[in-house]
């Protein structure tokens, strides 16, 4: 019967609440097992799942994302009662309507004197308005007319600058047809003279200029972008494919111009350094210390031996031992050349042994790197030559004497000295990179 008195508002005697504690009794505290058994993470699974599969309390995991911690399980009953709060249907008004209309919803009636809570909502842009004599002075424009100008800040203030709708709604059979620009154009165009008139001197305000034909020109480009055919969208990225390829060929070339930089700065360094020790006397010799060449550069191009100056013991023969950043390559080259010029491969280990043997083997390694950059300086040359006389019917290549000259005379001169020394297999390595400091024989 109270259910029904409450249901029809009738007068009835207060009931008193009924508390949770007096339906259940006093909450009994339980006690926590001293050792709780953790979940192990089964082998190779990552974290992330084992965390979405199993809690702490082996919890089933939630069906959709909750932010009450217990997954899809129900919330515990708020046992109780208390006085149902009455709610009553009441006409109400939105703020946000100019019309007037009055509406009906159900309404609690302790909330009967607040405003309608979705009013908030209707946020709306804040047009300027002009007078006569503001756009007589500043705001004329010959290609607009007063009356264009005023229906343009109606639409909006009607559509909330939504100027694709407000180019829709565009009274055509009163005025020109204007495209979406022109009327974004002509609003900014007004609005920042508004803002400069009535701004203060105190006060800067910021002042939005549309740029019409900048706009104009990216939706031209858009469109464009837009109406490729299959076929030139395949041509374009062939095109950036083959940029990429030359850009790739580009940075290639650079890196063996910087290489065969240093190798010819390492050989005329070296060349300058054997050309101060002929003129030095072999009594000065004992008493001065042997020019050396750049660290940088020798360590680019000839071999780079480790110094033992750590304490303790060690061998004269580990200093004549060949670094592992040298190569299979240029070890086998250098035991060629070691055997071409009859020379052991692990001599006696005195001081002066050791210091000539290592830049003996620099230089072997020099040379190699020399012959390669030339082999691959003439390949080139020949990839060019070939290019030029498949574009130029009819036409040859020349190939200037400073490039050439140098070559023919190396080798005139090494096969000169090779004769004199029978060394066949050496004449071959060196006919291709010449001695330092040649003299010209032709």
């Amino acid at each position: 019967m109270a259910d029904v008195r409450d249901i029809l508002e009738l007068e009835r005697p207060p009931t008193p609440e009924i508390t949770k504690e007096a339906i259940l009794g006093p909450e009994k505290v339980k006690k926590k097992p001293l050792t709780t058994k953790v979940s192990k993470r089964p082998e190779g699974m990552h974290r992330e799942v084992f965390a979405l599969l199993y809690t702490d309390n082996k919890d089933a995991p939630p069906i959709f994302p909750t932010n009450t911690g217990q997954g899809y399980k129900q919330l515990k009953a708020k046992l109780g009662m208390r006085r149902v709060r009455p709610w009553r249907w009441m006409p109400f008004t939105n703020p946000a309507r100019s019309d007037g209309a009055v509406f009906h919803h159900w309404k609690r009636t302790t909330d009967e004197a607040k405003d309608y809570p979705f009013a908030k909502f209707n946020k709306q842009v804040p047009v300027p308005t002009y007078t006569d004599t503001e756009y007589l002075q500043h705001l004329h424009n010959d290609s607009w007319s007063r009356q264009e100008t005023d229906h343009l800040f109606d639409l909006c203030r009607r559509f909330d600058l939504r100027f694709i709708v407000i180019r829709d709604r565009w009274d055509r059979s009163r005025f020109p047809d204007r495209s979406v620009e022109d009327l974004k154009e002509r609003y900014y165009d007004i609005c920042g003279t508004l803002n400069k008139l009535k701004a203060s001197s105190s006060h800067e305000t910021k002042i939005y200029v549309f740029d019409a034909d900048h706009e104009r020109r990216r939706k031209e480009q858009l469109k464009r972008i837009f109406e490729r055919t299959a076929e030139q969208i395949e041509e374009e990225q062939t095109l950036i494919n083959e940029l990429k390829k030359i850009e790739a060929r580009k940075k290639e070339r650079e890196k063996k111009q910087q290489d065969l930089q240093k190798l010819i700065t390492a050989a005329d360094c070296q060349a300058e350094t054997r050309k101060s020790e002929k003129k030095l006397t072999k009594k000065k010799l004992q008493h001065q210390i042997r020019p050396r060449v750049d660290p940088s550069v020798v360590e680019a191009a000839g071999i780079k031996f480790p110094d033992f100056k750590g304490s303790g013991v060690s061998l004269r023969s580990q200093r004549m031992k060949l670094p592992a950043s040298v190569g299979q390559k240029r070890t086998k080259a250098i035991e060629q050349l070691l055997q071409e010029l009859s020379i052991e491969l692990n001599p006696m280990p005195t001081e002066d042994i050791c210091i000539h043997f290592n830049e003996l083997r620099s230089d072997m390694v020099l040379l190699y790197e020399l012959k390669s950059a030339l082999a691959t300086c003439e390949y080139d040359l020949q990839t060019l030559r070939h290019q030029y006389e498949a574009l130029n019917p009819g036409k040859t290549l020349v190939v200037p004497s400073s490039i050439s000259g140098n070559k023919e005379t190396s080798r005139n001169y090494v096969s000169a000295e090779s004769e004199t020394a029978k060394q066949k297999g050496i004449s071959e390595i060196i006919d291709v990179v010449g001695s330092p400091g040649t003299p010209n024989m032709t």
